[in-house]
């Protein structure tokens, strides 16, 4: 009993000590188990940016200079590929209208593909150097976000028509859409988050993201109405996405480019260009942990995560080979 008694009291003392230090105690949260499972060589050279996974359709799209890869994410093989798509950036799609939307950045244009088959449907001018862009279910259209217009080009998916342009007022980085009608957009330069309205195009709200600045990346929990910002200035935002309130932030790695949320785990994953994730659980609304550091490879920045198998995709560039990272358990 004594024995026993000593040993709960040091572990007492051990508590206090670090309350002393800290204020409170500190608790580690347990590791993710992440580790990079497999790396998927694609031929060719060229640049890359964003991935795209179509969870219903078990594909991953990949951005690969002028053209866009396709892969299947259960035999992880690549399957086929979008062809022209010049400086292409990111991929959008559109699962009620069948197609597929592509932001050509040295075109400035925008790619319409048929989902099933891969063909180009049309090409559509958009503001210059598209970069971002994201299908918004709520007004069934798609938003192309121009690097060097400072504005977002509006297309309806169904159609493929331009059906409106709304003017951002800086230059944009990605966003994200809350499934009711609202997209946010970062604007990395004057470190804010726009709030805007996809059916009448009109930015409602400006909000600064300071701390963050630099903000580049975003994902949304759209049940908890909170923002995940990842800021160049190594740390990840969580603003509410309603009030604009900036909660907290996390520290990050370096180079931050992507952000991804999985809906199930309630983990946020933050892809560093010096070759890290940084795992960061959701506790609740308000509260947040650091889980751990994935090493990668340097320059895999941006990523997509499967929802399904709860994997990561990256790109990058190894030894001159252009391949894909799996990341997983």
């Amino acid at each position: 009993m004594w024995n026993g008694f000593r040993t709960f009291s040091c572990r007492l003392t051990w508590i206090a000590l670090l309350t002393t230090m800290f204020g409170t105690a500190v608790i580690a949260a347990p590791d993710s188990g992440y580790t990079v499972v497999k790396k998927i060589p694609i031929p060719g050279q060229g640049s890359f940016d964003y991935l795209t996974v179509d969870e219903s359709a078990r594909r991953l799209y990949v951005s690969h200079g002028t053209q866009v890869e396709v892969l299947d994410i259960d035999s992880l093989s690549l399957v086929g590929n979008v062809p022209k798509t010049l400086g292409v950036h990111g991929i959008a799609i559109a699962p009620e209208s069948g197609r597929g939307f592509v932001s050509n950045g040295k075109a400035s244009t925008v790619t319409i593909f048929d989902l099933k088959t891969l063909k180009s449907i049309s090409e559509v001018r958009t503001g210059q150097k598209p970069d971002a862009i994201i299908y918004d279910p709520a007004s069934a259209r798609v938003f192309a976000f121009n690097g060097e217009s400072n504005s977002a080009t509006a297309i309806d998916a169904a159609t493929g028509a331009v059906v409106g342009t709304v003017g951002l007022g800086g230059g944009p980085e990605f966003a994200a859409a809350d499934g009711t009608g609202y997209i946010f957009n970062n604007l990395e330069e004057q470190s804010q988050v726009l709030k805007i309205n996809s059916r009448t195009f009109k930015v409602e709200q400006r909000w600064p993201t300071a701390p963050c600045s630099s903000p580049s990346s975003m994902a949304m929990d759209r049940a908890n109405r909170r923002l995940f910002i990842g800021c160049r200035n190594k740390v990840m935002a969580v603003i509410n996405a309603d009030t604009g309130k900036v909660i907290t932030t996390l520290p990050i790695g370096d180079h931050v480019d992507a952000t991804a949320f999985d809906t199930e785990t309630k983990l946020i994953f933050n892809s560093n260009g010096e070759g890290t994730v940084t795992v960061i659980r959701e506790d609740s609304g308000d509260q947040y942990s650091v889980v751990e550091t994935v090493k990668t490879l340097p320059r895999a920045k941006t990523m997509a995560l499967d929802p399904k198998t709860h994997r990561l995709f990256l790109s990058t560039a190894e030894n001159g080979q252009f391949e894909v990272l799996v990341v997983g358990k």
